[in-house]
């Protein structure tokens, strides 16, 4: 989530700075993306699309209006132009965080503020970052991302990377997206990332019964509920590690503890899914490597997400009114919105959502 426009204008004050090539790669590789991209108007015209293409390009224009019209994101001209880039993701994300704290490191950047990731379109860079992390002792994870969002800065566009995935999956993508050129406050991933996911599940939600699909929108509900038993575990998991770091006990002892913990993790995960019959969504996620910056990464996107969505729920599912009050509820200090947003969840008492929801000081 660079804001890319502006760094045209910083980059050449950057000079010396050790930051530079990271910026620059970030600067060409959208400029890259930018360059092969067509209205989808002009996709639809020409002959040579693939009905399949040109089919999932129609339903983009109606997610879109969708987006706009019931979930009142500003759609503006994003998701107009699509583009094939020849690769299956269009950025890969670093995630690192010490060994022995559940603390994700945060880079900061001009006019996008401190995130708790990066992302890259050079591989050869990123597996550099990557090993002078692990080298300094630091967990480490990186993962292929399908989409980003400018902030609004560029209008976003649609490409192979995720173009083909199913409905709700494609459909949860834009909304997550355009989300962020609605609220996004800065230094604060945790926030901007669980409140773009409780838009993009309720956006699903509310798209799948507005064409009517009730049997798919009861599987989408299915897929949450099992993802939210899996997020209950890793949790879990986040909490005995924690415990397990603030020992007194040696390093080598909690690095024993702390993989015991995490191949616990993986069998408790086996055991809980074998009975499910619509798919998580986390199965080859768990079985990759397991550490602290994994975990955290998942955390950023998920944790604060049930306060957005009892926020929403007590809005009345009025999109706007919701909006509004999470931009009220981002101006405050980070830790009043955290336990505001913790209530919530918990389903007690909040006084702070009625005073976001309240209109003109009313």
């Amino acid at each position: 989530m660079n804001a890319l426009r502006m760094l045209l204008l910083v980059l050449p004050l950057l000079a010396g700075c050790a930051e530079l090539p990271y910026y620059a790669q970030s600067l060409s590789g959208h400029l890259a993306i930018q360059r092969q991209t067509r209205p989808i108007a002009d996709w639809l015209e020409d002959a040579s699309t693939a009905p399949e293409l040109a089919d999932r390009l129609h339903r983009v224009l109606a997610l879109r209006r969708f987006a706009e019209q019931t979930l009142a994101l500003p759609v503006g001209d994003s998701y107009a132009d699509y583009a094939d880039i020849g690769r299956p993701w269009v950025v890969k994300n670093l995630y690192a965080a010490p060994e022995f704290a559940l603390r994700l490191n945060t880079w900061c950047h001009p006019f996008a503020g401190c995130i708790a990731y990066r992302g890259y379109f050079d591989e050869a860079m990123l597996a550099e970052d990557a090993a002078r992390l692990r080298g300094e002792g630091m967990d480490v994870h990186t993962a292929p991302i399908a989409a980003y969002s400018t902030l609004g800065w560029f209008d976003d566009p649609v490409l192979n990377t995720f173009i083909g995935w199913s409905e709700p999956g494609l459909a949860g993508l834009l909304f997550h997206e355009l989300a962020h050129r609605r609220v996004y406050i800065d230094d604060d991933s945790a926030f901007n990332e669980a409140y773009a996911t409780a838009v993009q599940q309720a956006g699903v939600e509310r798209w799948l019964r507005a064409q009517g699909r009730h049997e798919a929108l009861l599987r989408y509900r299915q897929r949450l509920d099992n993802r939210r038993k899996v997020l209950d575990l890793l949790c879990a998991a986040r909490e005995d590690l924690r415990q397990i770091y603030a020992s007194d006990e040696p390093p080598a002892l909690k690095r024993q503890r702390k993989q015991e913990r995490l191949q616990g993790l993986r069998q408790e995960y086996r055991a809980l899914t074998a009975g499910f019959t619509v798919a998580d969504g986390f199965g080859r996620w768990m079985s990759g490597e397991l550490n602290n910056a994994k975990l955290l990464s998942v955390a950023t996107y998920h944790d604060a997400t049930p306060g957005f969505r009892a926020l929403l729920r007590r809005a009345g599912g009025d999109f706007r009114r919701f909006h509004r009050a999470v931009e009220r509820l981002g101006a405050q200090p980070k830790e009043q919105r955290s336990a505001c947003l913790d209530a919530l969840a918990r389903a007690q008492s909040a006084p702070c959502a009625d005073a976001l929801l309240r209109e003109n000081g009313s």
